[in-house]
């Protein structure tokens, strides 16, 4: 239980913390308690416009950009030293704010070092510069260089709200961009924590700067005219709408949005194994996170078996208060969030599907807070509502499959396309129908990511990607100069 207090009314821009000119807040809750423990201004458009533009005049006149990427590859070393140092206070805060257990942001700071530390040592990639002669002209050359884009917008979520900022943040400042971060209106807090450990380390004013507050401040984001780049984590439906205003304004935008994707359970798959990593591949974070194998697709002669696995390792797992190191399963991260997984429990029920564990309501030993008791069902068809619809909470489906190309076209009967598992004691059986599967990225045996390979979604789960020097990518233009030898 949280016992912080955190009432604010400034915005961070041009190296300084700023009275907000809204007058308008949003309050924090911790969705354990139920109770408001923080507040953050709601800003305005001359909040944005101030924010953006100190982003702007960083770029053009700080020198960031012009340093060279192994000069901002020491500031970001720095500050991931600072980071580590802010670990505990950094858990503290994103757990009050999204009810996320404590174990799980206990990793958070050391995590966003590690992205800083990785897309740091990609500096010789940012400042390399290709000589490509020209085909049958042996006195002529093309310089191939590579360019910041400018001022990057960072849109981020509240179910990781310090990795998804950074898996933007790093590779934006490697590339010798300036950024305007906008956290989700849930998890505004931490970010005050990571600007801390960004001032300790010395980057430069103006650099990295912080608007919080809704829908309108983003809105005003995305069109201001000083911005070149925008990058967002977060529904589906509201990175359409993103990308239709940047498709609008010819913007590049990188957007990782929602999943339901399929854990593929063979005939010889070890099911201590799947159990041991269920709720790590399947229910992450209670539920909410993107890529979670919310499917469960099991084959048909150990369905029982799986079913009966699922259901067991589900009611199983400790489900509590998030700052208890026994907790697995935390609360929604929102009251929200809590009505939209009971709404689809109730949709299960309704479309047939058989409840094996679970059932929704919030669990008998707790008295408040936005929980939900993890649900599993069964006896579900893949065109049911609860199989092909994000949910984004502690409810897992399992459907049956009888041969090895069913199970990939229900894998791929589905309009997202992110993530994804197979388990097999075959893994080069596992390979070759993980190469049939329609998604972004597959895990044989568990599912992890690895910052230095590409992740992004296929579908409606996004586009670009982030990650590896494919990420770096994102943030950099290219120019062609053309020379005599």
């Amino acid at each position: 239980m949280t016992t912080l207090e955190a009432f604010h009314d400034d915005i961070y821009f041009g190296g300084q913390w700023v009275r907000s000119l809204s007058g308008e807040f949003t309050d924090v809750i911790d969705p354990a308690t139920e109770q408001v423990w923080g507040r953050v201004p709601s800003a305005n458009d001359a909040d944005v416009n101030a924010a953006v533009t100190a982003a702007h005049s960083a770029f053009r006149g700080s020198g960031w950009s012009d340093i060279g990427a192994a000069a901002r590859a020491g500031f970001m070393e720095r500050f991931a030293v600072e980071l580590e140092k802010r670990g505990e206070e950094l858990a503290n805060v994103v757990t009050s704010e999204n009810g996320t257990p404590i174990t799980e942001t206990r990793q958070a700071a050391g995590h966003a070092a590690g992205l800083l530390r990785y897309f740091a040592s990609l500096a010789g990639y940012v400042d390399q510069e290709d000589i490509r002669p020209f085909p049958g002209r042996p006195e002529q050359a093309t310089r191939v260089v590579r360019e910041p884009q400018g001022v990057c917008v960072l849109i981020a979520p509240w179910n990781f709200p310090v990795a998804l900022v950074m898996v933007k943040l790093a590779p934006a400042l490697i590339a010798g961009c300036t950024v305007v971060i906008k956290p989700a209106p849930e998890t505004p807090l931490d970010l005050r924590v990571l600007i801390a450990a960004a001032e300790a380390a010395g980057i430069p004013a103006g650099v990295i700067n912080l608007v919080t507050g809704g829908r309108e401040a983003a809105g005003t984001l995305l069109q201001h005219p000083l911005v070149a780049k925008v990058a967002f984590t977060g529904s589906t439906a509201a990175g359409k709408m993103i990308a239709e205003q940047c498709g609008r304004l010819l913007r590049p935008v990188t957007l990782e949005l929602g999943g339901k994707s399929a854990s593929l359970i063979l005939p010889d798959a070890d099911l201590s194994l799947f159990s041991s990593v269920l709720n790590r591949t399947c229910l992450r974070n209670t539920g909410q996170t993107c890529y979670n194998s919310t499917r469960v697709l099991a084959h048909r002669s150990i369905y029982d078996e799986v079913v009966s696995v699922v259901a067991s390792t589900v009611a199983g797992t400790v489900q509590g208060d998030p700052f208890d190191p026994a907790t697995v399963f935390g609360p929604s991260a929102s009251a929200r969030q809590r009505d939209t997984v009971e709404g689809y429990i109730q949709i299960g029920k309704d479309e047939g599907a058989r409840v094996v564990a679970g059932g929704g309501g919030r669990p008998a030993h707790l008295d408040r807070g936005f929980f939900v008791t993890p649900t599993v069902f069964a006896n579900v068809t893949n065109d049911m509502r609860i199989a092909q619809e994000e949910i984004f909470g502690p409810v897992l489906v399992v459907i049956p499959f009888d041969d090895e190309n069913e199970a990939v076209r229900l894998a791929n009967d589905s309009s997202y396309g992110l993530g994804g598992s197979i388990f097999s004691a075959d893994t080069e059986r596992a390979m070759a129908l993980a190469r049939r599967i329609e998604t972004g990225s597959v895990g044989i045996n568990f599912y992890g990511s690895n910052q230095a390979a590409p992740f992004g979604g296929w579908k409606d789960s996004g586009i670009g990607v982030e990650y590896g020097p494919e990420g770096v990518s994102a943030y950099l233009k290219l120019k062609s100069i053309h020379h005599y030898v």
